[in-house]
């Protein structure tokens, strides 16, 4: 059966007990981990430095006898070696610290931990791994096999390491340690393993835990990575080996909300905030605007653009622009919020404009596409000439969220003068509104919460709900995050949504076909967007990290969706 998460590695890092000096007891505590992962179906596993002696032998490296028991631990060890690639070190007669790779009956290479000469590369068709090589830029992972020693606040040195090296070389990162059985003349060790992924802890086993951490590494999203910042090779030796990353399930948990780290979500939101607050003051300052101008319809998106414009200036022209499907309550909760910031509110009703808008142009009395859109421009339009009246900038409040689907007036609410919103996911506003919401004083709170209530909807029909026509904005910016985050692919995206999220598969699919539709056929309004600041890695903007022809045909994409078989 063909395995649903291609392009994923599983891996582990453990830390055999050991005995100083005694190859055979050790090679048997090896075989014990080495069949530990084989049971668990991890394809790469890596194990300590100098693990087949331990690393504290001192001048024992230098006897003959030590290393011949060394290299007939190691010959044993790869005759027993199966499905698992296996990493672990020993000291040779060419060098007392190398690393050998075994796998399926065989010793691939030994090679020195540490080199000055050329980085030796393993290489199968879907990733590659080297051995402790910093200067390496083609390695998908990077082992680093250790005896490190365990001393108060080490561990927390390890993982800002770790954390560092695997950002920097934008790679997937195993690290393994040496722990119980070392020599205890002067220092202990602890075991402490770890797994990283571009800056992002996976799993550790802590130190003086049980020695044994597994996840998976994503080599898919680094490869896209890596591609993006147009990482290239150095001069390197090529080890090549056949092996296909896949899996057929996760052990890695799938964030259904992956732009919002939950256990960070204060200082993401307050850091999102900042950014925001700082690119609108800049460009208040060089336009010399004296005031920003804001349509504020009572709605998530144009709240949170109030809310950071209130951050900044207190110079603000707020205006609510009521039309036929304008709820009262979206009209009450517009000039409340405007209320408790201490902004003034102006209304203006722009139904006889419209009307005879439509009038003028010969349109019958049909809620269509043209009576819709007729009223996103008509509050651009008028957003636009009030700045001029009074020296101001038309703030911009779509999300990335509505920009990734198209779902914006072009000529309307598609523009401004400095779009705001537009680096940010809709969960995510709706995240900061949540926690500037349980901030504030008790009405603005208040009033905060029932927006945070309200159907999200464009009001420009009766009882107009935008997920009941796009889809759930939830399962769009998970397709977003991986499709631009990660260069995922549809079958990929399908199935880790299935594993984030609690509903029918076929739901999933449903939303990720009108993705996909509404992506491509959309871009010509992302070519002419306005500027706005760039808060995370994944942006719209093209003369930010997104660079796509407004002709581009999704025929390939929606062909792999068209191949998916919901369970």
């Amino acid at each position: 059966m063909s395995k649903k998460f291609k392009k994923y590695i599983r891996v582990a890092a453990g830390t055999p007990s050991i005995k100083v000096a005694d190859p055979i007891h050790n090679s048997q505590e090896i075989l014990r981990l080495m069949k530990k992962a084989e049971d668990e179906d991890i394809q790469l596993l890596v194990l300590p430095e100098l693990c087949i002696t331990g690393s504290t032998c001192g001048d024992l490296f230098l006897q003959d006898t030590l290393l011949q028991a060394a290299e007939n631990a190691l010959n044993y060890l790869a005759k027993e070696s199966k499905n698992t690639l296996v990493v672990l070190g020993l000291p040779m007669r060419q060098n007392n610290n190398m690393v050998a790779v075994i796998y399926k009956r065989q010793i691939l290479a030994c090679v020195p931990k540490t080199t000055s000469g050329e980085a030796t590369i393993f290489q199968c068709d879907d990733f590659t791994f080297a051995i402790d090589a910093d200067k390496d830029a083609s390695a998908t992972i990077i082992i680093s096999l250790n005896a490190s020693s365990e001393t108060v606040g080490k561990a927390a040195q390890r993982r800002t390491l770790a954390a560092a090296k695997s950002t920097q070389l934008a790679c997937g990162y195993i690290y393994a340690n040496a722990g119980y059985g070392e020599s205890t003349g002067d220092a202990v060790f602890s075991g402490h393993n770890m797994i990283y992924e571009m800056g992002k802890l996976l799993s550790e086993s802590p130190p003086f835990g049980e020695g044994w951490t597994v996840s998976e590494i994503d080599v898919s999203a680094i490869d896209y990575k890596q591609r993006r910042i147009n990482k290239t090779a150095n001069k390197e030796i090529v080890v090549p080996f056949t092996m296909e990353a896949a899996c057929e399930t996760l052990i890695r948990p799938i964030s259904p909300s992956p732009f919002m780290p939950q256990n960070e979500k204060a200082a993401r939101c307050e850091e999102i905030l900042n950014i925001q607050a700082a690119g609108l003051k800049k460009r208040m300052e060089h336009t010399n605007s004296k005031k920003a101008v804001i349509n504020v319809s009572g709605g998530l998106d144009s709240t949170l653009a109030l809310l950071v414009t209130a951050r900044v200036t207190k110079e603000i022209e707020a205006i609510t622009m009521p039309c036929f499907g304008t709820t009262t309550r979206t009209r009450n909760n517009a000039h409340i919020l405007c209320k408790e910031l201490g902004i003034p509110c102006r209304e203006i009703d722009i139904v006889k404009s419209v009307t005879q808008h439509l009038e003028d142009i010969d349109h019958k009395s049909t809620t269509d596409i043209v009576y819709e859109n007729a009223q996103a421009r008509m509050r651009t339009y008028v957003a636009m000439d009030i700045a001029n009246q009074v020296d101001g900038l038309v703030i911009g409040t779509g999300s990335l969220s509505e920009l990734a689907l198209g779902y914006a007036t072009y000529n309307g609410d598609h523009m401004s003068m400095y779009a705001l919103n537009s680096g940010i996911p809709k969960t995510t506003v709706r995240h900061i509104v949540e926690y500037l919401a349980d901030k504030a004083p008790p009405a603005l709170s208040a009033v905060l919460i029932d927006i945070l209530d309200t159907p999200v909807s464009p009001e420009l029909l009766p009882n107009q709900i935008t997920e009941e026509l796009v889809g759930p904005y939830e399962l769009h910016d998970f397709f977003i995050y991986h499709m631009l985050g990660h260069g995922k692919s549809p079958k990929q995206i399908y199935h880790l949504a299935c594993l984030a999220f609690d509903k029918n598969p076929e739901v999933i699919l449903k939303w990720l076909k009108v993705f996909y539709s509404r992506f491509f056929s959309q871009q010509y309004k992302r070519n002419c967007l306005p500027e706005g600041p760039r808060v995370g890695s994944i942006n719209l903007s093209p003369r930010g990290s997104w660079h796509m022809p407004s002709d581009a045909i999704n025929t390939i994409w929606m062909s792999e969706i068209k191949d998916i078989v919901s369970p």
